[in-house]
C-alpha cells in the first residue's frame, strides 16, 4: 500500500489488498456487513469465499456478521490509536456474531501495530 488510508471508507476499500487467504479454510464462506456512521463511513459488504475476498459498497446478501461503529472509532482502531479489545469492551464497536468477528480480524494484515 503506497499511502496509509485515513478514512473508514479508504480502509474498508483497501481490505482486499490486505487479505490473507492462508488464514482461511478452503470452505470458508462468510459475508460481513460493515455499518460505519459518520461523514467518512458508509455501508459495505466484505465477502470471503473460495479463498478470495471481495469488497463492495452497500449491504449485499445476508450477513454472517454485521459490524457497526462510528467511522471515527473504526479509524482509530485500524490506525492503531485505540486498542481493539478495549474498543469492543467499551461498546465502541459492535458485532452480531463475535466468533465471526474474531475470524474477520485474522483474515487481514494489520495497517499498523495496535495501541496497547
Amino acid at each position: 500500500m503506497e499511502h496509509l488510508p485515513k478514512t473508514a471508507r479508504e480502509i474498508v476499500l483497501g481490505l482486499k489488498e490486505r487479505f490473507r487467504p492462508e488464514k482461511c479454510e478452503q470452505d470458508t464462506d462468510m459475508t460481513f456487513h460493515l455499518d460505519f456512521s459518520g461523514d467518512t463511513g458508509g455501508l459495505y459488504t466484505v465477502a470471503v469465499k473460495d479463498l478470495e475476498c471481495t469488497v463492495n459498497e452497500g449491504h449485499i446478501g445476508e450477513s454472517t456478521c454485521t459490524i457497526s461503529a462510528k467511522a471515527s472509532d473504526y479509524e482509530d482502531i485500524e490506525l492503531g490509536r485505540v486498542n481493539p479489545q478495549m474498543a469492543f469492551m467499551m461498546g465502541k464497536i459492535k458485532a452480531t456474531n463475535v466468533m465471526a468477528l474474531m475470524q474477520f480480524i485474522t483474515f487481514f494484515r494489520k495497517l499498523v501495530k495496535p495501541a496497547l
